[in-house]
């Protein structure tokens, strides 16, 4: 009996991690299809347990045929997620190269926290000392509501420009900037709830680098229209994917400057869309061949996926990136310091194929927004 729920338990849970993987090779945006794309490390995890029981029964039994066809669907399977997990780790070459100084050579650094504070959260005071004890010279918080906005003041003591918007139930978006602002606005790109910070930094030694700041809505979440304050359907990913492109395409048509792009994607690294913005954009993602640095859920080890991202442009080198905890909130904060280096004026080299999929994406999200009642006016694009 013991040998018989432990071969139909295998079947099952092997079945079941097969389906979901498979899922989000699915084209749609439908968000019990793209939720599947976040839990990869965890499906791993599920499907090698998988293999210690048909290890299990397998010696209890002696092998047969049937444990080697399951052996072999596990494998395949892991290996179809470890493609995706493994470029975040050492086991990959990096996309942004780390930073190597000379002992008599002086170069331009700057440093940048980002971190979604979750607006229920009221640990004011501990995030304040968290950012003092960071001391970033760029500075992006998310889900600024009003009562943070009060609690965070101090901050304009140590930081001469600030740009953003504060708004309630987690749509608030706030940047601070030791360097000059050349350039500032705050625009909705998809959805009138969901502001995204635009924004030219002079940075002292190299000019004017362009920085983006945002949080898409992300898949699943429940939202409100604005038309009637009701509850609305859980929302696809539509909106998120539409908005990660036109960022995408903003960058892309100014690439000879340099840039940097911040906040909680929503999506995890490893996914369709952001490496369709990623390559888009031409940006790097400094976690690739260094490390997964999961953010997402701070309280929920198990239950972890990387979702709040920094990307560059070429023209820097990596320093140091890490997370870290912050008080309260269901994210980690993302740190990461960066060397000024050459920039070489490379274009970006999407696709035609890569492009299409792009503005397909664009218009579908524009319609869920609307249909949402949250679509932003053309203008805002």
């Amino acid at each position: 009996m013991t040998a018989k729920l432990l071969l139909w338990t295998a079947r099952v849970l092997t079945l079941l991690m097969v389906v979901v993987s498979v899922l989000p090779m699915i084209p749609s945006g439908k968000w019990w299809i793209r939720l599947w794309e976040f839990p990869r490390l965890q499906l791993t995890c599920a499907l090698v347990a998988a293999l210690v029981l048909l290890a299990v029964h397998a010696w209890w039994n002696r092998p047969r045929t049937e444990h080697a066809v399951w052996v072999a669907v596990i494998f395949a399977t892991v290996g179809w997620q470890l493609s995706h997990i493994l470029p975040f780790t050492p086991l990959w070459p990096t996309e942004v190269p780390t930073a190597e100084f000379q002992s008599s050579e002086a170069r331009v650094t700057l440093k940048l926290l980002s971190a979604n504070v979750t607006y229920t959260n009221d640990r004011y005071d501990e995030l304040l000392a968290m950012v003092q004890r960071e001391d970033p010279d760029i500075l992006l918080l998310i889900e600024v509501d009003r009562a943070w906005a009060e609690e965070l003041t101090p901050l304009d003591q140590h930081y001469s420009y600030r740009v953003g918007e504060v708004r309630g139930e987690g749509l608030g978006i706030v940047l601070w900037s030791r360097f000059p602002l050349l350039e500032q606005e705050v625009k909705y790109l998809v959805s009138e709830r969901r502001p995204s910070i635009f924004a030219t930094l002079d940075v002292p030694g190299i000019g004017p680098v362009r920085y983006i700041g945002i949080h898409p809505v992300p898949p699943g979440l429940r939202g409100r229209t604005t038309r009637n304050d009701e509850t609305s359907e859980r929302q696809d990913s539509r909106v998120r994917d539409a908005e990660l492109m036109l960022v995408a395409r903003h960058v892309q048509k100014d690439s000879d400057n340099r840039w940097i792009v911040t906040g909680d994607f929503n999506d995890v690294g490893w996914s369709d869309t952001t490496q369709l913005f990623a390559d888009l954009s031409d940006l790097k993602d400094p976690r690739r061949g260094r490390r997964l640095l999961s953010t997402y859920h701070a309280e929920l080890p198990l239950w972890r996926y990387p979702i709040d991202h920094l990307f560059v442009s070429d023209g820097f080198h990596l320093i140091d990136l890490d997370r870290v905890r912050v008080l309260g909130s269901d994210h980690f904060a993302v740190t990461t310091t960066l060397a000024v280096a050459k920039k070489d004026q490379a274009k970006p080299k999407a696709s035609a194929e890569e492009e299409e999929q792009a503005s397909e994406m664009v218009e579908e999200g524009g319609e869920d927004a609307a249909e949402q009642g949250v679509s932003s006016t053309p203008g805002d694009q």
